[in-house]
């Protein structure tokens, strides 16, 4: 052997022992007996090949405690990771850099509303919440070696967990999916730089493909009023704080279409899912009185999305509007006061306080008093605005925190029986807006949306609402039986996939960011034949790659690109494709690329670069109404006002498109436009929290892997619009649960079960996910002990 390939041997063989010696100083007892005090009775904890607990109690209380042990071992470093973010207490880790993100989390509020709901809860709701905290601050205070390596290397420690985190933890999942606020800043900056009515022709088209053909109900805009959002930095770094991004597809078949005779239920959360080892912990709760095997998010108990003996389920974001923007006035005569009309009231005030990591304070942290300020809506989100003749601030309100139930309803999804059930512990699900589609053994099927959404008396939530008076423009909220929902449809079968829901005729406003169709069309396709289906036809109907919009609007883009000599390659690849998003092909990059391009020529003219990258980075802002422009062919928008005498075209746009991503590809790809397949500038890379870049990421991340799909396929792969075209927001759980098997659940993660480095059960499904592999959870006693790789005793002593 050479010597320098006797180095690389040696090199690899080093690495490999370097990581099993990392592994073993970050690994923990998955075996024999371990003590966790305020047992009732001893649990029994099989670990299967990918590390996914199968827990054995006497009752829920215990289920639920050793629950909150196991995702402490295996993910109390992510769990730390979220509640700092959601309690504002980011920057312990962070230092300055992550300041004015604590002070926004300050302000919204997670922990402060937290602590006010804690104090509500119904007995059996905070009992359910103490079982889970306690197992894993019994974790916390009694397994200290065997804590994270991750914490050593960040240079936080774990404190003690409390039920006040875990709300805060759920009211930010709950931000996380109400992105209404988005709009309507986006809005309001349109109708800054536009006027009302011009702004009101690209306003949000949001299409319900089971409505009937009819005219578009178009949004009222109160009288405008110029604020100048564009100049305020606080405001918009609202913008940002969406670590999850929530999404999803999710749907459920009846017995009928079922080759197995029972319901089946389908979801894919969509998520960020490249920080490993995923969003979602899975594990199975088994005891006398119920079996529930599914994933919820690590620091909150019992599931969300899988199955238990009786009832599978799965939920996606209702897009639901929560979020209200008002424009309030200062008190010219004095600053700690607002108007409300001619009434003049005080600010409320709260002082909170945030710990900056600061190596140069003398315990390492130094601590800074931040003061909210509020009115009778909310916190104060915004700079001092210019308003027209008065001082204008701008303050946010949530609908969340105004409808705390003293019953969260988790609970209630492990021992529902029925699709009935199942509706007894929506109705209590008032902290977040979400889709649950059900089904259960006798073969019903039901939708129903979660959360209370407010009835605006006056104007809706697609712009800020500006205070004149004394009177609440929320008027109560929509009654539970008359949000949106359907039991046993004559079709058989319910899908949702962030779309409009709301039919023309729906008595309230609902929402004003919703998805465009495209998915749900998908489905509605690959669910209309009658014959009956299998768990596996709809494990591939969730990596379809299928793009409807590019149907649509490819072949007008091919025949203006066909036009020209100069772009007349990448017009014929795109006349030959199939619409499929897939890695391999060409087209799906040329499409994706030309209409990126198309977009910033139809609307940077009238809104300017910066406005214009705002506004397109919203994806659901935009997408259908472009598409509705573009195919009625003429509208003034394709007009470039900045050239005299000139009125240019859709096609005309289309090439000059054609031509900016020749030059954009071909300096980075190459020349010929047959090689600038998707697969290699559309991937989906894996990291660790602890390395997201530079030297190192490699080793202790998942790589790059090309990815199908795009924000317009049921394979979810959607990119930042400014910064393409890498994966941001995909699915985070792949899960297909027919009731029909007793025995297993097809499911995957992005990564694995375990959250630590170097620990084989990091990042061992991230092949299966990305190739389509079947990975199941185990749901029967037999398949759980056959697959049992190793068996934990917890005892109260």
């Amino acid at each position: 052997m050479k010597t320098p390939r006797r180095l690389l041997f040696l090199a690899l063989i080093l690495l490999a022992f370097g990581i099993s010696a990392c592994s073993f100083l970050n690994s923990f007892g998955s075996e024999g007996t371990l003590t966790l005090p305020g047992l009732k009775a001893p649990v029994t904890v099989h670990r299967d090949e990918k590390g996914m607990s199968y827990i054995y109690a006497q009752d829920i209380h215990d289920a639920v405690m050793a629950q909150g042990f196991v995702t402490a071992q295996d993910r109390l470093f992510q769990m730390e990771l979220t509640r700092l973010f959601a309690t504002g207490r980011i920057c312990e880790m962070a230092g300055e850099e992550a300041r004015p993100l604590a002070i926004r989390m300050k302000t919204i509020g997670f922990l402060r509303n937290a602590k006010k709901h804690a104090a509500l809860l119904d007995p059996e709701t905070r009992a359910f919440f103490q079982s889970y905290i306690d197992g894993v601050n019994a974790f916390i205070q009694l397994r200290p070696k065997e804590h994270h390596l991750e914490f050593k290397l960040a240079g936080i420690k774990p404190t003690p967990w409390t039920i006040e985190d875990s709300l805060a933890v759920f009211y930010l999942m709950s931000w996380n999916s109400a992105a209404n606020l988005d709009t309507e800043i986006i809005a309001q900056m349109l109708v800054d730089k536009l006027g009302p009515e011009k702004a009101k022709e690209i306003f949000p088209l949001n299409l319900n493909p089971d409505d009937p053909p009819g005219p578009e109900v178009r949004t009222a805009v109160p009288v405008y009023h110029p604020l100048g959002l564009k100049k305020d930095h606080s405001l918009l770094a609202y913008l940002k704080d969406r670590p999850l991004g929530l999404g999803s597809n999710n749907w459920t078949v009846g017995s009928r279409l079922s080759a197995g005779g029972k319901p089946i239920v389908a979801n894919d959360p969509h998520l960020d899912a490249r920080m490993l080892p995923g969003p979602w912990y899975p594990s199975g709760l088994i005891t006398p009185q119920f079996r529930a095997v599914g994933a919820n998010i690590p620091g909150l108990p019992g599931i969300v999305v899988g199955r238990t003996s009786y009832s599978a389920f799965g939920l996606t974001n209702a897009y639901g509007d929560t979020q209200d923007l008002y424009v309030e006035t200062v008190d010219p005569k004095d600053p700690n006061r607002y108007m409300e009309g001619d009434k003049s009231l005080p600010f409320s005030v709260v002082e909170e306080s945030i710990l900056i990591k600061d190596k140069n304070a003398p315990q390492g942290y130094r601590e800074e008093k931040i003061k909210v300020q509020l009115t009778r809506r909310g916190p104060i989100i915004s700079g001092v605005l210019p308003g027209l003749k008065t001082q204008k601030v701008m303050t946010l309100r949530y609908a969340p925190f105004e409808s705390m139930d003293p019953c969260v309803g988790l609970h209630l999804f492990l021992t529902a029986k029925s699709v009935e059930e199942a509706t007894r512990a929506i109705e209590h699900l008032n902290i977040i807006c979400l889709n649950v589609v059900s089904g259960d053994r006798n073969g019903n099927i039901g939708w129903r949306v979660t959360g209370k959404l407010p009835i605006r008396a006056k104007g809706d939530g697609t712009i800020p609402f500006v205070v004149t008076d004394s009177e609440d423009n929320w008027a109560g909220f929509i009654p539970f039986d008359k949000m949106p929902h359907s039991l046993n449809p004559q079709r058989a079968w319910l899908g949702t996939c962030n779309h409009n829901t709301i039919p023309r005729d729906y008595p309230y406003y609902y929402s004003s960011h919703l998805s465009p169709s495209y998915r749900y069309e998908r489905l509605k396709e690959l669910l209309a034949s009658p014959s009956p289906k299998t768990a596996e036809n709809h494990w591939q109907f969730q990596r379809d790659t299928v793009n409807l919009m590019a149907k649509r609007i490819s072949p007008l883009m091919a025949k203006a690109l066909l036009a020209h000599e100069d772009t007349k390659t990448m017009g014929e690849i795109l006349s030959r494709w199939d619409f499929r998003d897939d890695p391999d092909k060409a087209a799906p990059a040329i499409f994706q690329a030309i209409y990126r391009q198309f977009a910033l020529l139809v609307f940077q003219d009238e809104l300017g670069g910066d406005l214009a990258k705002t506004m397109l980075d919203d994806w659901y802002f935009w997408e259908e109404r472009l598409q509705a422009m573009v195919l009625e062919g003429t509208s003034p928008w394709f007009d470039n006002v900045k050239t005299d005498k000139i009125k240019e075209t859709r096609e005309e746009l289309f090439y000059e498109a054609g031509l900016k991503v020749g030059q954009e590809l071909g300096s980075s790809i190459g020349k010929d436009p047959h090689q600038w397949l998707w697969g290699k500038i559309h991937q989906m890379e894996f990291v660790s929290p602890i390395r997201r870049k530079g030297f190192g990421k490699g080793l202790v991340g998942g790589g790059s892997h090309p990815a199908p799909g795009s924000c317009e396929t049921l394979y979810r792969g959607i990119y930042s619009f400014n910064e393409p075209f890498g994966v941001t927001i995909s699915a985070s759980l792949r899960m297909v649960a027919d009731l029909s098997d007793e025995d297993k659940i097809l499911a995957v993660l992005p990564g694995g079960v375990c959250g630590r480095l170097f620990h084989p059960n990091t990042k061992d499904q991230v092949e299966a996910f990305m190739n389509g592999d079947k990975v199941y959870w185990w749901f029967s006693d037999k398949a759980i002990k056959e697959h049992s790789k190793a068996v934990l005793t917890l005892t109260e002593k």
